[in-house]
């Protein structure tokens, strides 16, 4: 996003009392990606945009709706109206939503790999080392039980990390995808100048 965007709106409250993330930008296009070739209402958002949208929102309140106000400078391009840059909107953060829903569940299926493949490993490495045991008595042998002990665990570190920590993260942003793709969104328009009535143009 250029400079001219300006994203450092604070969250207010609306009037409905939803928190309300602002963003002022020169003229709608550049709310989205200019690169992305595909029709207007399946276009990815820009970038820097979609960081600062879902990074305010991450700040609000859960369980509350969530609003974005869209200040331009410039009136909407023809063929394009409000319910247009809305349903465009919505569609993106609906979309991501199922990305990031397909990412968990590949996540989870990568945790059930490593969970497989840690546990024969941690249990080779306990029968290898039960083995040593009664037939070396020495340091030597020692020094092996306490490795293949200590490297069959090493190998459930994988699985432990994926089914303790890496999983939430990906919900959280699911689920905050998913309020984004539902958001009311107000566009804050320049207002057009009226002529006095009876006046002509020279």
């Amino acid at each position: 996003m250029t400079a001219s965007a300006q994203p450092h709106f604070p969250p207010i409250e609306s009037a409905a009392g939803a928190p309300s993330i602002e963003l002022k930008l020169r003229e709608i296009t550049q709310l989205f990606n200019s690169l992305d070739p595909s029709p207007f209402n399946e276009q990815d958002l820009d970038h820097d945009a979609e960081e600062f949208i879902v990074g305010w929102a991450r700040e609000l309140p859960r369980r509350r709706p969530l609003h974005l106000v869209l200040h331009l400078e410039k009136p909407l391009p023809e063929g394009r109206d409000r319910a247009s840059v809305a349903d465009a909107i919505h569609h993106y953060f609906t979309y991501r939503a199922t990305i990031t829903r397909l990412e968990l569940r590949q996540l989870f299926k990568q945790g059930q790999m490593s969970l497989l493949i840690g546990t024969a490993f941690l249990t080779g490495c306990l029968l290898l080392s039960r083995l040593i045991a009664p037939s070396d008595t020495g340091a030597a042998g020692s020094i092996a039980r306490e490795g293949l002990t200590i490297g069959g665990w090493v190998a459930m570190w994988r699985p432990m990390q994926i089914y303790l920590y890496d999983w939430w993260p990906l919900w959280r942003l699911g689920a905050l995808q998913r309020r984004l793709g539902g958001m009311k969104i107000d566009l804050r328009l320049p207002k057009v100048p009226q002529q006095p009535a009876g006046s002509s143009s020279p």
